[in-house]
C-alpha cells in the first residue's frame, strides 16, 4: 500500500515512554552509560517503536465512510534491530485481508514493517482493525 513519511526517535520521547511504563533500563535513558554500551547510545524500547504502529499505518492507509476505527490485534511481532536515539523510522504497510464481520463491523489486516532509514527493519507486525459503520458504532454504546 506504500510507506509512511519518516519520523525522528529523540531522546524526550524515549525518556516520556520510560516513564509512562516505568521501563528505565539504562540502554534507553542513561546516555553516559548507552555510549559505552552495545549500541553506542542510548535506543528506543521496543514497545516504544510498536506503540508507533497505529500512527504511522493511518498515513498509509486512509479508510472513509466509517463512524470509528477499533485496534483489535498486533500478531507476529518482532524486534529485529534497535531504533538508535536520533535515528529515522517509517512504515511500510501491505495490505493482507478485508473482512466483514458481524454487527456491522469490517476487519482489516495489515502486515507492517517499521523500517529505519538505513535500510535495516526495526520491527514487524500484523495488525488487525476492527471499521465500525454508523449503525454498528451506536449499537457499541
Amino acid at each position: 500500500m506504500g510507506a509512511s513519511g519518516w519520523r525522528t526517535i529523540d531522546q524526550r520521547q524515549v525518556d516520556l515512554f520510560a516513564e509512562a511504563t516505568d521501563d528505565h533500563q539504562w540502554i534507553h535513558v542513561d546516555r553516559d552509560r548507552a555510549a559505552e554500551g552495545p549500541f553506542g547510545t542510548t535506543v528506543a524500547h521496543g514497545f516504544l517503536t510498536l506503540s508507533l504502529l497505529s500512527a504511522l499505518t493511518a498515513e498509509v492507509l486512509e479508510v472513509s465512510g466509517v463512524a470509528q476505527a477499533v485496534n483489535h490485534r498486533v500478531d507476529r511481532v518482532r524486534f529485529r534491530a534497535p531504533v538508535p536515539v536520533g535515528s529515522r523510522l517509517r512504515a511500510s504497510v501491505r495490505l493482507l485481508s478485508v473482512r466483514p464481520r458481524p454487527r456491522g463491523f469490517t476487519e482489516a489486516v495489515v502486515s507492517v514493517a517499521i523500517e529505519l532509514e538505513d535500510g535495516r527493519v526495526a520491527c514487524t507486525a500484523e495488525q488487525t482493525t476492527l471499521y465500525a459503520d454508523e449503525g454498528a458504532a451506536d449499537g457499541a454504546r
